[in-house]
Formats: structure tokens, C-alpha cells, sequence
């Protein structure tokens, strides 16, 4: 009898587990760009903490959306090898500039999805002459192993149904329609590239197919 008590638990323990994406918290944070909300999810899935900076009164339509993946090296440490850290600025002034607006910070997607250690192998492959999808290749690891359901979740949470997405990245658009948010119009974030990450760029243009026409107009920097 004792068993059978034991095994119907478990069942019931399962059925009882959570899955998606639960609003945790709403915080007020200022910033130097302005007054956001900070809402905080967790991710049942994953297991990752998540936040969404909301500016203003955002609306279900249209909604100015930036879907950041965490990187530890561009946001924080201000590294040229990427342009991550200028990308969240210019997404967070824009926002402001447009009176409202999402960025949803993707925690979990550090070095598109293959954490931080590996990121900086593959950085150590690059300084010796890999491009950034060879150089994630010789590691074994996938090119993008990205998942943007949290973020659709999150948008959903927030009764978001369709975005002004600013974003270079084909990908992002086909997952988040894929999980049912329309993007009304993907918006370009483009920022002018640097010596130390030019080639970065332009990898990501030719083989990961990123919307940056900008770089035509560039020439050899290095």
C-alpha cells in the first residue's frame, strides 16, 4: 500500500509541474535612458530568470519590440568583437524616442545560445583566423541554438499581439510568427562597425543572412 502511495505522488507531482513563462515581479527601474518598468519572469522550462523593460503605456499593436540576447561581454564589459552593448543602448533610447516600447532581455542566449565559456573558445578560434560560425563548428556546437519562445511568451503575458521588431536578424521574425506575434514591420538597428569586429559583421551578413546594407558602404578597416 505504502508503494502504491509513493508511485501516485510522483504522478501527481508531474502533473503539478509547471511549464512556460509566470510574471514574477513589476519594479519601477530608472535608467540613464529613462524611467522603464522592469517585470520579471521566470521560465519554467529552462529554469532561466527573465526581464522585460517596458517604457510607457505599450498597447497590443505595433509595439516598438527589441528581443536582446544576453551578452556578457558587449553589454557589460563594452566589447568591439560584437556590437551587442551598442545594440541594447540604441534599443532602449529608441523606445524612450518613441514614447513607448518593449526590450525583452534574454537571459540564456549568451554567444547566440552556447553559453559563456564556450563563446569565449570560440572568440580564441576567431583570434586565430575562424569566422564566428566555423569557429562555434570546431567546437561541435551549433551556429544558433537560440529559442525565442520565452520571448513570444512574454510578449503574449503582455497582451502584445504584433511588434515593430528592431532587429537584422531574419531568425528572430520567423520565430516569433511561428509563435503567434506578428511583426508588423521589422525595424533596422544597425551601428557602425569598428576595426575589431568588422569581419564579425561581415560573417553575419554572408552566412548568417543579417540585414546589414549598411556595410556596403564600408571599406577595408583592418
Amino acid at each position: 500500500m505504502t508503494e502504491k502511495i509513493g508511485v501516485l505522488g510522483k504522478k501527481s507531482a508531474q502533473r503539478t509541474q509547471r511549464s512556460g513563462v509566470e510574471r514574477v515581479v513589476n519594479a519601477p527601474l530608472p535608467t540613464v535612458y529613462g524611467e522603464f518598468r522592469a517585470i520579471g519572469y521566470l521560465d519554467h522550462d529552462r529554469g532561466d530568470e527573465q526581464v522585460a523593460l517596458v517604457y510607457g503605456e505599450i498597447g497590443t499593436d505595433r509595439v516598438l519590440t527589441r528581443l536582446h540576447s544576453e551578452c556578457l561581454t558587449g553589454d557589460a564589459f563594452g566589447s568591439q568583437h560584437c556590437e551587442c552593448g551598442d545594440q541594447l543602448a540604441a534599443a532602449l533610447r529608441a523606445v524612450v524616442a518613441e514614447g513607448s516600447g518593449i526590450v525583452v532581455y534574454l537571459r540564456g542566449h549568451e554567444g547566440r545560445g552556447i553559453g559563456l565559456l564556450a563563446k569565449l573558445r570560440a572568440m580564441a578560434l576567431q583570434a586565430e583566423g575562424l569566422d564566428t560560425v566555423e569557429a562555434n563548428l570546431a567546437l561541435g556546437l551549433p551556429v544558433d541554438a537560440r529559442d525565442y519562445g520565452v520571448a513570444a511568451g512574454i510578449l503574449h503575458d503582455l497582451d502584445v499581439r504584433s511588434v515593430r521588431l528592431m532587429s537584422n536578424n531574419p531568425r528572430k521574425r520567423e520565430a516569433l510568427v511561428q509563435h503567434g506575434i506578428e511583426v508588423a514591420e521589422q525595424v533596422p538597428l544597425l551601428i557602425p562597425p569598428c576595426e575589431n569586429n568588422i569581419t564579425y559583421l561581415r560573417t553575419k551578413r554572408e552566412r548568417l543572412d543579417h540585414h546589414l546594407p549598411h556595410l556596403d558602404a564600408v571599406g577595408q578597416l583592418s
